[in-house]
């Protein structure tokens, strides 16, 4: 099996991704909420890249139906119910609801995968549940990092590295150059992650803004141990359809 990855959604071209498994990976942390509400029963999350498109969709639905969830540049939304902290997608406040979420770039990664065969949502909390699903499906897998900014995130390459280390324990897998890299860092630092995450800038970012608690949420493993699927614009639980 060869997994290609890219660090940013930039560095990817629509013919890498066009008809092929894709795992999109945004850590900190709009891949991390999404499968927090997906594992605490909400009935899907509707994944857009602008507030007025969030807003718009929103007048389809009743208004205890659906949640918006969101932020722009790490702080929550002026009007949103939720930001883009995993620790406020409780079950009790998202249970049996659609979430229709926007951030600065999770959401614009997700997107940029539309013409994909099937864009998997991954983070450390699914990590297991991910490789599992890559193995049962056997194809050629690209991972697409989100970034900050359309710059390189370190977390994102660790939890790629998470996924890629996992899958070699079991198959043999052609990398390319950044597949080794992400190996390597993950390898090198699996028993303390957040240890290589300080000074960089996103995390230095959450920091100052007080979302210490959600970095360690978010780098911690398997504790959501579902398949997000993302399929005509709607991200499923995988568990659910099959069910």
């Amino acid at each position: 099996m060869r997994i290609d990855v890219y660090a940013t959604p930039d560095s990817a071209r629509e013919k890498d991704l066009k008809d092929r498994m894709v795992v999109v990976v945004d850590v900190l942390r709009a891949t991390s909420t999404i499968i927090t509400g997906l594992h605490n029963g909400c009935r899907e999350f509707i994944p857009v890249i602008d507030i007025e498109e969030a807003v718009n969709i929103a007048k389809n639905y009743e208004r205890d139906a659906f949640l918006l969830g969101g932020e722009r540049n790490a702080q929550k939304i002026e009007g949103f119910h939720l930001s883009n902290s995993p620790r406020e997608y409780t079950r009790d406040v998202v249970e049996g609801r659609t979430i229709i979420i926007t951030t600065t770039n999770g959401t614009k990664a997700i997107r940029k995968a539309s013409d994909a065969k099937e864009v998997i949502i991954a983070g450390f909390m699914n990590v297991n549940a991910v490789c599992d699903y890559i193995r049962e499906i056997g194809e050629d897998t690209a991972m697409v990092c989100a970034g900050t900014d359309g710059r390189f995130s370190l977390e994102d390459i660790l939890a790629v590295g998470a996924i890629i280390s996992k899958l070699e324990d079991e198959i043999r897998l052609e990398l390319d150059d950044l597949g080794m890299v992400c190996r390597y860092l993950y390898e090198n630092n699996e028993d303390d992650l957040e240890r290589i995450l300080r000074g960089t800038y996103h995390y230095s970012r959450l920091v100052e803004l007080g979302y210490e608690k959600d970095i360690e949420y978010c780098l911690k493993m398997n504790t959501a141990p579902i398949v997000p699927i993302y399929q005509d614009g709607v991200i499923w639980n995988i568990g659910n359809l099959r069910d």
